[in-house]
C-alpha cells in the first residue's frame, strides 16, 4: 500500500465530495473501459499483486455481533487511560476484553 495516512468516508460524505467536485476518481474513465482494460489495471496495480485470482470464490459475509449496552464500574485510572487514547477507545477496551476472554479458552 502507498504510504501516507488513511482516511475514512462514508458514502454520504463521498457522494457530497463528488458533489462539490472533490472526488478523485474518473468516472467517466473507468465507464469507457471494456473488462479486459480493467483487468489489466487491477493486473497492475501494487495492492493486488498478493491477491489470489481466485480471493472472492472462498469469501464470506459476516455480520458484527450487534453491541451490548452496559454500566460497568472500572478503576478510574484504567478508564482513563482508554479515554486517553482518544475516538474508538471503547472498541479497543472491547479488543482487550475478547483477547483475554479468548485467551483464557485455551
Amino acid at each position: 500500500m502507498s504510504e501516507g495516512t488513511t482516511k475514512r468516508f462514508s458514502v454520504a460524505e463521498l457522494r457530497e465530495r463528488r458533489r462539490r467536485g472533490e472526488s478523485q476518481t474518473d468516472v467517466a474513465k473507468l465507464r469507457s473501459m471494456d473488462e479486459s482494460q480493467l483487468e489489466a489495471r487491477i493486473a497492475a496495480d501494487p495492492d493486488w499483486r498478493d491477491v489470489p485470482a481466485d480471493w472472492h470464490t472462498k469469501a464470506e459475509a459476516v455480520m458484527p455481533r450487534p453491541k451490548v449496552p452496559v454500566s460497568l464500574r472500572l478503576d478510574a485510572d484504567v478508564l482513563e487511560y482508554f479515554r486517553s487514547q482518544g475516538q474508538g477507545w471503547q472498541t479497543r477496551m472491547n479488543a482487550v476484553l475478547r483477547a483475554y476472554t479468548e485467551a483464557s479458552r485455551r
